[in-house]
């Protein structure tokens, strides 16, 4: 397989309304694939088949999974996108505000790959989870992310070895990236200075190569940043 013969194929996306999952929509198309995105808010979405669904919610992602592999007629990857965050010290975020980032950030990637798994064992298809450079570093401030990254991390490891031969499994471990991803947080947690966050469409390119390489070679893990990210290493 070459870089001109690739086509993407079916691939699930979730937070593929905006952000990183927006621009792997854009370059699933561009592969010649088919995106499908699974969103709480799917108003924006036009370029994709869309599911309105919260990943936190194990029993409507099963049935969201379901259909769109339905619609589609199988998978041939998922991309795991949709991530929140909650910042702030241990004992000023609330337990209920805490628990949602690992509800979206662990759980909700466990759901959807759960989920999918049968559809991607028949396809020979690939995993791609979305982990954070939090997932290889802890910061203050930010026990929640931290944790369901670094949860992420761990998950997506032991399902590699578990399914070795089965599906493909990828880790992608970004670092910042201009998005709207830090709009609801305090002032005094949002990025100063954007000059070193990534662009999304750069992330999106690393899992189009991932997702195009030949059978039986898999990439394992990827770190992708801006050359002067300031979260790793």
């Amino acid at each position: 397989m070459t870089e001109d013969t690739f086509q993407a194929g079916r691939v699930l996306i979730t937070g593929g309304a905006s952000g990183l999952g927006a621009a792997v929509v854009d370059a699933v198309l561009k592969a010649g694939g088919t995106p499908v995105v699974l969103d709480r808010d799917i108003s924006k979405v036009s370029a994709a088949k869309a599911y309105e669904v919260d990943v936190a919610d194990r029993h409507a992602v099963s049935e969201a999974v379901r259909q769109a592999a339905e619609a589609l007629g199988g998978l041939d990857a998922v991309v795991t996108a949709a991530g929140i965050d909650r910042c702030g010290k241990l004992e000023d975020v609330r337990a209920d505000d805490w628990e949602r980032v690992i509800g979206v950030n662990l759980l909700g990637t466990v759901s959807v790959v759960r989920a999918a798994l049968p559809y991607l064992k028949a396809s020979r298809g690939r995993v791609v989870t979305v982990a954070s450079t939090l997932g290889k570093r802890a910061l203050p401030e930010a026990s929640a992310y931290c944790a369901s990254k670094f949860a992420v991390v761990g998950f997506s490891h032991a399902l590699a070895a578990e399914t070795g031969g089965e599906i493909g499994v990828t880790t992608m471990i970004p670092g910042g990236m201009k998005t709207r991803f830090f709009d609801d947080r305090a002032e005094q947690y949002k990025p100063q200075d954007d000059s070193r966050l990534n662009d999304p469409a750069n992330v999106a390119q690393a899992i189009l190569f991932v997702l195009s390489q030949p059978r039986g070679c898999e990439v394992r893990e990827m770190l992708i940043c801006h050359e002067e990210e300031g979260s790793w290493p």
